[in-house]
């Protein structure tokens, strides 16, 4: 059974021989296979194959196309910066205030790099892999892609002193990820991640009522071109999870921040799985195999069984290589270990 395979059978509660390994990597997987990160940013080639290595390397039974939250806000204007070998950064171009923001116009996908080479970099997964990995498309949440676009202060400003004004702009955000989702799962995507990270700041009231409709919005649009939908959002966020997962996503990322999973289990409905949630640092790069066994161990009974194997968030690019073995050595033994 491979990866592709596997994850088909498990998000459809069919047998398989262990949970999907789904570790989230991006700079570790760069270092990893030696590319330096401008050019996994950059070059849909450079970050496939690296992808693809790493899973091949480590048995995962995913790849996907995350590198950096950017490639939407240059579209829309933002300019970045590509260092060597760091994370990109904003240099300029964020939308001053709300006034501007309202301005804001979709953008038009092929038209823009960092857009075309999202679209390429699905489509040389989808090359490389052959049919054994289940292959992930990415777009930006609308808020996540709001704090992208005015800078963390001036959004949690906009959207405590004017919501509705922000929500206009949120559907123009959603316009344009609606179309991008589009080109990347006609790429050959079998799943699409949203992104939209911030929303564990605000609150479960403006979750509710800003995010909440938008993103089912783009997580309808996902099972209508027939593709699996998965929703990330980084942080505790345990006082939104219910509406998480009323968003339909079939996968719900949770970060290690939420204390457990049990409250959560049976809010799941046919199809949905939780992904996550042992923490990057203090259980997978610094635990030993031991503590990785029982972080891994005891989300996977909380979630009933219903978990991909993961972190709650990217795996540092310092987590050696024994430990990413011990990582994935832990999916192997769940299923047995939950049945004694």
């Amino acid at each position: 059974m491979n990866g592709l395979e596997r994850t088909r059978a498990f998000l459809e509660g069919r047998a398989v021989d262990r949970p999907p390994f789904h570790p989230i990597v991006m700079r570790w997987a760069a270092k990893r296979a030696g590319v330096l990160y401008r050019d996994f940013c950059l070059d849909p080639k450079a970050k496939a194959g690296a992808m693809v290595q790493c899973a091949d390397d480590f048995d995962f039974d995913w790849a996907t196309a995350m590198s950096d939250p950017w490639a939407e806000a240059s579209a829309f204007g933002v300019r970045v910066e590509y260092p060597e070998d760091d994370l990109p950064r904003e240099a300029g171009g964020r939308l001053p205030d709300l006034e501007a923001a309202q301005r804001l116009r979709p953008y038009v996908v092929r038209e823009h790099r960092r857009t075309r080479n999202r679209v390429e970099e699905v489509r040389e997964l989808v090359r490389l892999s052959g049919g054994r990995l289940f292959v992930v498309g990415w777009v930006e949440g609308p808020v996540a892609e709001y704090v992208d676009l005015r800078g963390a202060g001036g959004a949690a400003l906009d959207l405590m002193d004017e919501p509705d004004a922000v929500a206009r702009v949120l559907d123009i955000i959603v316009e344009a990820a609606l179309d991008f989702i589009t080109y990347q799962v006609k790429a050959g995507a079998h799943a699409i991640g949203i992104g939209d990270s911030f929303c564990s700041q605000i609150g479960p009231r403006l979750y509710r009522d800003l995010a909440f409709p938008r993103e089912k919005r783009l997580v309808d649009h996902v099972h209508a071109l027939g593709a699996v939908a998965k929703l990330h959002i980084c942080g505790n966020t345990a006082p939104i999870l219910p509406d998480m997962i009323a968003t339909g996503a079939d996968i719900v990322d949770v970060d290690h921040l939420v204390p457990t999973l049990a409250p959560f289990a049976g809010m799941l409905r046919q199809g949905q799985v939780f992904s996550g949630k042992a923490d990057p640092v203090s259980v997978i790069q610094d635990g030993t195999p031991k503590d990785i066994e029982q972080a891994v161990r005891e989300d996977f009974i909380d979630a009933k069984g219903r978990l991909f194997v993961s972190a709650g968030c990217e795996i540092t690019p310092d987590t050696t290589a024994d430990n990413m073995r011990a990582f994935r050595a832990v999916a192997g033994r769940l299923l047995n270990r939950v049945a004694d």
